[in-house]
């Protein structure tokens, strides 16, 4: 779709993210706000919208068992009462037009209001979500997007991830389904709590599809915009028709299986078990895959009326569009096979206090991004750091003689007067710090230092919990590690 702030693409792009600007890159544009795209190569995929006729089969009660070999670690086959919300243990409401602080209509053009009301997200009572865009008697439309609480999906190392859902688009077509926008797909874990580091963070579209068309378009996004290694905004991308009944016909299965099995690493989509699109690690430079893939996501499902990536196949929802043909989603599921286990983050608990916790295996965050360093031993730093962001390191081990010592290494390339915090609390960000040192400017971003800084005393064992604190909304500080001493 077209980026709102910059005006269209060279192509029809697409990015429900709601972030829209320049990338991350050097001491400049750290936070602002990016746009993702679509696929580039949609003039040879037959634009007219398949009329369909073949009834659609009723969605299974569960999902099928796991392959051999295969785990399950997520799954929300929507049972529940008929006019219920989604449980909220598994999914979080986004509502209004934009992420808090985030881009205008979610950065994309679309003009519907999210809500959480059950009239736009409800289960249907027979093991079904139905997300249901509407319009009121002023032509106001409103919509429903969720996303998983969760934000560590990602493959083990040496293993694999496999993020499916079953999904029946909205069953409309021709000049009734103008400005429809459904979509299944995920996010890196940094972009939550900033949305303002796409498409660094990366972004993997598992099912995009608008105006009825019988289409299925994958995309993953990475690297820089505009251009960059990943073409930003287009991205790169793949599509193919839905095999059988269309899309709006009837259920499918879209899936993505990221596997760090093979060498290169890639990425491959497929619906009804067929892949049609492959991202190779080796199609991006080392940095931009690292800063892509080092790290969790999070899986999103939503419809948006409207926006540039409708607007590049005829226009957004007009007095002819019918409201309330929902996406009806059967289940959702995460599945992990082999590897030896997680990089990013880590395995839970036992880490040892006197040695370096990089900063990048958090267990939780929010509104930091993973990036490559080139401090000593390379890796990732954590980067974007800001008043507000935090970052959770669970079951630190202190031991049993006290700790009275942190350590902390840290870059800064803040402007003048820029400057905050570090600060160490224990067991919930709510507690009062037990110690914390000040950092400004360092001489750039990558130029390290180890910073000192006393404690109260701790024993035993306790999740750590790094907090930024800054006058100024303006990023201060990178972190590579940290450690405690006596």
């Amino acid at each position: 779709m077209s980026d709102p702030l910059s005006g269209p693409a060279s192509g029809p792009v697409s990015d429900p993210s709601g972030a829209l600007a320049d990338p991350r890159a050097g001491t400049a544009g750290r936070r602002r706000l990016f746009r993702r795209g679509l696929v580039a190569a949609l003039a040879a995929l037959g634009l007219a919208a398949a009329a369909a006729t073949v009834a659609s089969p009723a969605a299974n009660a569960s999902p099928p068992a796991p392959s051999s070999g295969w785990s399950q670690v997520f799954l929300d086959d929507f049972d529940g009462p008929a006019g219920s919300g989604v449980n909220t243990a598994n999914w979080q409401y986004d509502t209004g037009t934009s992420y808090p602080g985030g881009a205008a209509n979610w950065g994309t053009g679309e003009v519907e209001t999210m809500t959480s009301s059950t009239s736009n997200v409800a289960l249907d009572g027979s093991g079904n979500l139905l997300i249901t865009p509407r319009r009121d008697a002023s032509g106001h439309w409103t919509s429903g997007r969720i996303e998983t609480t969760r934000t560590d999906f990602q493959p083990p190392a040496g293993g694999k991830l496999r993020v499916e859902a079953r999904i029946q688009l909205p069953n409309v077509t021709g000049a009734a389904a103008k400005g429809y926008w459904p979509a299944f797909w995920m996010l890196g874990s940094p972009f939550r709590g900033n949305y303002w580091n796409w498409p660094g963070v990366g972004e993997l579209d598992i099912m995009e599809n608008v105006q009825g068309l019988n289409t299925d378009w994958a995309t993953m996004h990475c690297g820089t915009n505009p251009g960059g290694p990943c073409n930003e905004t287009t991205g790169i991308g793949g599509s193919t028709s839905c095999p059988g009944a269309t899309c709006q016909a009837g259920f499918h299965t879209y899936a993505m299986e990221w596997d760090r099995s093979t060498s290169p690493e890639e990425i491959r989509f497929s619906v009804d078990g067929v892949t049609f699109h492959t991202v190779k690690a080796t199609q991006v430079d080392a940095t931009t895959w690292a800063n892509a893939t080092q790290h969790g996501y999070f899986v999103i499902l939503n419809v948006a009326m409207g926006g540039g990536f409708p607007g590049a196949f005829g226009g957004g929802p007009d007095s002819g569009t019918e409201p309330g043909h929902p996406m009806t989603v059967d289940y959702v599921r995460v599945l992990q096979s082999g590897g030896g286990g997680g990089t990013t983050p880590p395995p839970t608990g036992n880490r040892d206090a006197y040695s370096p916790v990089q900063a990048e295996s958090y267990d939780a965050q929010s509104g930091v991004v993973a990036e490559a360093t080139t401090d000593s031993g390379g890796g990732q730093d954590l980067g974007s750091l800001a008043n507000g962001d935090w970052a959770l390191y669970k079951g630190v081990n202190f031991g049993s003689t006290a700790a009275n010592q942190f350590y902390a290494r840290v870059a800064s390339g803040a402007a003048s007067g820029v400057s905050g915090l570090v600060e160490v609390r224990l067991d919930s960000r709510s507690n009062a710090p037990i110690g914390s040192f000040a950092v400004a400017n360092t001489g750039g971003w990558q130029s390290w230092r180890t910073v000192p800084a006393n404690i109260s005393a701790v024993t035993g064992t306790h999740d750590v919990y790094l907090t930024f604190t800054s006058g100024q909304p303006a990023d201060f500080v990178n972190v590579n590690w940290f450690d405690f001493g006596h």
